[in-house]
């Protein structure tokens, strides 16, 4: 199901923009400020954000700007303003369209469709299927969805992708995510993988583990799960 992020805090509107939007398909994640909103794009992986521009506390600009450093997913802004600095602004921000307070609820789902429709078609076949780097952005997307990783994370998936089909040992990971000085335990290495086989999901099976060696990397293998083994590393 597609997943939309709602930040709104109009209590009525919130209720029925998500009301409608759920009633059409769409699994509606609704948030009364930018906070909430920000708290919950850095713990799920959205196919569209709805943001109100006036909002308490982050305003729905800010929210914007953090977004975009963040991930490409599509953003709206649902707003009064109509002022053309404003909108501007918002679409040097990254902003995908506006849509002016007040609106047909008809209209929003319209919009959100096309939305998503453009960005569908704007990607290459293997970005929908599989694992790829978009090196525009700086960002990992499986099967067309943003991968969400740390920093840490994302160095070491980025060195995985850049050699595939080879043995990467452990100590030549460390070598490049942590260079000569570390002296830390080697099972650092095997705690950041779980963390990536998790991330990715289904693509967690990309990385294969290399007993006593290291672990290989083999593009957009895709597998049901894991083995005992690779879970643990």
């Amino acid at each position: 199901m597609r997943r939309i992020l709602l930040a709104e805090d109009n209590d009525n509107l919130r209720e029925l923009i998500t009301d409608f939007l759920s009633e059409h398909g769409f699994e509606v994640d609704a948030a009364a400020d930018g906070e909430e909103a920000w708290e919950a794009v850095q713990t799920k992986s959205y196919q569209i954000i709805l943001l109100d521009v006036m909002m308490p506390g982050m305003d729905g600009f800010t929210l914007c700007k953090k977004i975009r450093e963040r991930e490409s997913v599509p953003v709206l802004f649902l707003t009064a303003r109509v002022l053309e600095e404003d909108q501007l602004h918002g679409y040097e921000l990254g902003a995908d369209d506006y849509i002016l307070k007040p609106f047909s609820l008809k209209v929003l789902l319209a919009k959100c469709r096309a939305v998503l429709e453009r960005y569908q078609q704007g990607m290459p076949k293997e970005q929908k299927e599989g694992l790829v780097l978009d090196e525009e952005r700086q960002q990992f997307l499986c099967g067309g969805s943003p991968v969400k990783l740390q920093s840490l994370d994302f160095r070491l998936l980025s060195y995985f992708y850049q050699n595939p089909n080879r043995i990467l040992t452990r100590e030549q990971i460390i070598l490049k995510l942590w260079g000569y000085e570390y002296d830390g335990n080697d099972r650092s290495v095997d705690t950041h993988v779980k963390n990536l086989r998790k991330a990715l999901g289904d693509y967690g099976r990309c990385i294969r583990t290399i007993v006593k060696k290291g672990y290989v990397f083999e593009r957009n293998k895709k597998a049901e799960g894991l083995t005992a083994e690779e879970q643990e590393g």
